[in-house]
């Protein structure tokens, strides 16, 4: 099945992240802003948050001269004996921070072998994980995470995949009907946040971003209790804009 959505901006943003680090990585003794806007072609209104976030990140450092060499993270993921834990646990840590920043529980969620997948979560005391009474892999009709990853399919792919869950009913908000689904995911923008209304569960409130890596469709949700419901728009768009370090440990 194929991917029908185009890349989202959190994608293009790990690509251009990952031109970066090459281009810093060849330079052992350090390279300048200027070096590195002219060897990638990135102006400097792309260029600068993008070397904010990979500071923030440890992925880059910059010298007292103000070039920029490797960073402690991106040294960590070289020298690891076991890269795949390594990974993970970089993950890990980029997702904690940003639980704390969006003040929700956020989940990594990938679309492998025709099932919805949650890979990776981040929760707390305060940000709690939503309370999975009913396996998100036969209910992605009734969950962001499952739309967002529905909606990055063609059309057969979801065909095939409503075919082999049944769409039932788990709230009265929840959407049974596979043509009114199918109708919604066709008009959804890949760009705009995929929301669970309490469709899922009575109670919570969410919504999922699409992070696609390697061919392979992907998410990256957050939940809240519904007294938060109107924190939600404002949280979805700072996950969103969180989103491509995520991306980035997934790809690197």
């Amino acid at each position: 099945m194929a991917l029908t959505h185009e890349p989202t901006a959190p994608y293009h943003s790990a690509q251009d992240a990952l031109r970066v680090l090459e281009t810093v990585a060849r330079h052992s003794s350090g390279v300048t802003d200027a070096d590195l806007a002219r060897r990638t072609g990135l102006g400097s209104r792309r260029l600068t948050p993008l070397l904010r976030m990979l500071r923030r990140e440890g992925y880059v450092e910059q010298l007292d001269e103000g070039a920029y060499v490797t960073g402690a993270a991106l040294a960590r993921l070289g020298s690891a004996h076991r890269p795949e834990q390594a990974l993970r646990e970089r993950l890990q840590h980029v997702l904690d921070e940003l639980r704390d920043r969006v003040g929700a529980a956020v989940y990594v969620s990938r679309y492998v072998d025709g099932e919805v997948t949650v890979t990776q979560y981040a929760a707390g005391p305060a940000t709690p994980a939503v309370n999975e009474y009913v396996d998100f892999r036969s209910c992605a009709h009734a969950t962001a995470l499952g739309k967002s990853l529905l909606g990055q399919l063609d059309h057969d792919g979801r065909r095939d995949h409503l075919s082999r869950h049944k769409m039932a009913r788990l709230t009265s908000r929840t959407i049974t009907s596979d043509k009114l689904l199918l109708s919604r995911l066709e008009s959804q923008p890949p760009t705009v946040p995929v929301l669970d209304l309490q469709e899922y569960a009575v109670g919570t409130v969410c919504a999922a971003v699409p992070i696609t890596a390697g061919g392979t469709a992907g998410c990256l949700a957050l939940s809240l209790p519904v007294e938060h419901a109107h924190r939600l728009r404002r949280a979805a768009d700072t996950l969103n804009r969180g989103a491509t370090p995520v991306l980035l440990s997934l790809v690197l």
